[in-house]
């Protein structure tokens, strides 16, 4: 099914307020529900109170919110306003998320009363902002309006014109400060486009009334664009507030949850529950789940497989919405460590120079062949060019090839491929071996200077709850790699660290922890 086939009018949220209005669209891991009717309600008062304040078409929103019972409804509030919106990661620091917020030329700020000491050092950060409004809090922090006084006086109907609008989220910045992605409005009426839908519905099997479990926060791309998907379809998004690995697994068999979008730290650390927690839970409502974000290590893959059974996909695209694969969980197991074939636009693997390379070889991975994948980086031209070859192609910047059959493997980013003595290695291949030993919790393979070979491989090891660090373990890490891989891919030495910096998107930001271990080299040498 064409992802660009458009949706009718009945999947908008409105139409399932008339028909079910008491069946849940939100329930919260805590407990907290929010029926079709309230999300309709409440999005609309938003929709109406932004336009009374002046807001129109293509006007900006930045979000700072919390995974709560409240964050779809202002998601699908600024949606059906023809807003672009930009969620925050609430983790950043102030000085961080501040530049989020002037950078996407927001003149309008929505923050969880839950997050009132950042609000309030972003009201100095941020002097673009001429509207400031607190969630989910009886009295807002200095600098803020109460969201609630805010919509309470607008009626809960649609606008007379409904328009979409386009959620600019912000890369990861693991090679550098984030770049707003942002694309042109599609101009249709609210309710007629629904991107994910050929995906959720077509592929994965959705339908209305099914329960899709949401683990992630929705300041990430999947998490938001996949949860609303569901619930545009009729279905109910269970949303966690934290990932925890037995209360997902006991939000499925509560919820009879039938499809799930997970990142491969999830299926790590639900792998390592004990046998008897893994075994207490039904998961039999499970239909289809879907994991991407983040390399998978083949050996975890197979092993979720052999619990779940076959119902797991993956996919590889990003934000930009250049392209994407995917692979069933019957692909998988024949063509271990692939993400896929292409579904949309075409996959391919190229040189230096923008050529493309024989089968097998790597190179980086490009998308072309989609008339609609059309985006640039907010105020960064030399970044959206730089992501563009002579061809139209466009490339995220990572390193993989293709089979014969069109299978797309991933090797790494190109940004962290160490070269040792003239051979190229790719972190990526040693993690997946790492990750497996049952000391490891998550662990970060980069080079290092070395002044004979240029780079030598060093891992950073966070490790398991209990399991003591050292030296010894560092020897016991080593040898295992040895015994899946050859000697010159594994590290010469391990470091231990408490906790790695990786996001709860499942993407490890490698680039600070490399850094500091180049910068500390050149000290030496100087």
């Amino acid at each position: 099914m064409s992802p660009d086939k458009k949706i009718d009018t009945t999947h908008r949220p409105g139409n399932y307020a008339l028909t079910s209005p008491e069946r849940p669209a939100v329930i919260t891991s805590s407990g907290a529900v929010v029926t079709f009717a309230e999300l309709e309600a409440r999005s609309c008062r938003l929709a109406q109170a932004l336009f009374a304040h002046g807001l129109r078409v293509g006007d900006h929103v930045a979000v700072v919110m919390v995974n709560d019972d409240r964050t779809h409804e202002v998601t699908f509030g600024l949606q059906r306003s023809g807003l672009y919106y930009t969620l925050v990661n609430t983790h950043l620091a102030a000085e961080e998320a501040a530049y989020i917020v002037e950078d996407c030329d927001a003149h309008t700020l929505i923050v969880s009363g839950a997050l009132a000491p950042l609000a309030e050092e972003l009201v100095g950060l941020t002097p673009s902002v001429d509207l400031r409004l607190m969630i989910g809090v009886g009295t807002p922090a200095e600098g803020y309006t109460s969201y609630d006084e805010f919509v309470s006086a607008s009626p809960a109907e649609p606008l007379e014109h409904e328009e979409e609008g386009f959620g600019m989220l912000y890369s990861s910045g693991t090679t550098g400060r984030p770049k707003g992605v942002r694309r042109p409005l599609s101009g249709l009426p609210f309710g007629t486009y629904n991107t994910l839908g050929p995906m959720l519905g077509g592929i994965m099997g959705f339908t209305e009334g099914d329960v899709y479990l949401s683990p992630a926060p929705m300041y990430h791309s999947a998490p938001l664009v996949w949860s609303t998907t569901a619930i545009r379809m009729g279905g109910t998004a269970v949303v966690m507030e934290h990932f925890d690995a037995e209360q997902c697994l006991q939000l499925i068999q509560e919820h009879r949850v039938t499809h799930a979008q997970f990142v491969p730290t999830m299926f790590v650390r639900m792998l390592k529950l004990p046998d008897a927690v893994r075994a207490k839970y039904d998961l039999s409502s499970l239909r289809s789940v879907v994991h991407a974000a983040a390399p998978c290590a083949p050996e975890v893959k197979r092993r979720m497989i052999e619990w779940w059974g076959p119902i797991i996909h993956e996919y590889y695209s990003g934000t930009e919405g250049m392209g994407m694969t995917w692979i069933t969980a019957d692909e998988a197991l024949t063509h271990p460590g692939s993400v896929g074939r292409a579904v949309w636009g075409e996959a391919h693997v190229c040189d230096d120079d923008g050529e493309e390379v024989p089968v097998g070889e790597d190179g980086v991975v490009y998308f072309g062949g989609r008339t609609d994948a059309t985006f640039e980086y907010n105020h960064d031209p030399e970044k959206t060019r730089q992501s563009f070859n002579a061809k139209g192609w466009a490339t995220l910047w990572d390193v993989g090839h293709l089979d014969s059959d069109g299978y797309l493997y991933l090797t790494d980013r190109k940004t962290f491929m160490i070269v040792s003595g003239g051979v190229n290695i790719y972190p990526q291949e040693i993690e997946d071996v790492l990750v497996l030993h049952p000391a490891v919790a998550d662990v970060a393979v980069f080079g290092i200077p070395e002044p004979e070979m240029g780079e030598e491989v060093k891992a950073v090891v966070q490790p398991a709850p209990g399991v003591t660090a050292g030296p010894e373990l560092a020897q016991e890490i080593i040898a295992f790699c040895r015994d899946h891989l050859s000697h010159y891919k594994c590290p010469k030495t391990v470091d231990f660290i408490d906790e790695l910096p990786r996001g709860e998107n499942g993407k490890l930001y490698k680039k600070p922890l490399r850094d500091a271990y180049w910068a500390s080299s050149a000290a030496k040498g100087s």
